[in-house]
């Protein structure tokens, strides 16, 4: 099963500056470890040492924020999109 993974600018310089990556994965879990695998280091800035998502990284699949669905878990249709959001905090 085929998706698209978006990757924002701060990961590019780990995936050689591609905006998209292909994978296969029937799970967000298994789209990420595709994404390791093909780019490797880009797995370790997007979960911690548990293999959770890190705080500040935000997953949807074609809109759903996964951290409300099945996280990890979460499943991936063949021709989804599933995009990599990093937190943004700031204020006055």
């Amino acid at each position: 099963m085929s998706a698209t993974i978006r990757i924002p600018t701060p990961l590019r310089t780990a995936t050689g500056g591609a905006s998209t990556v292909e994978v296969d994965g029937a799970t967000v879990g298994e789209a990420l470890a595709a994404l390791e695998q093909a780019h490797p280091g880009v797995g370790e800035r997007l979960l911690d040492d548990n293999g959770r998502l890190r705080r500040f990284v935000n997953v949807f699949v074609d809109d759903e924020d996964v951290r409300f669905a099945q996280g990890l878990e979460t499943p991936v249709q063949p021709g989804s999109t599933v995009s990599i959001i990093p937190a943004v905090a700031g204020g006055c």
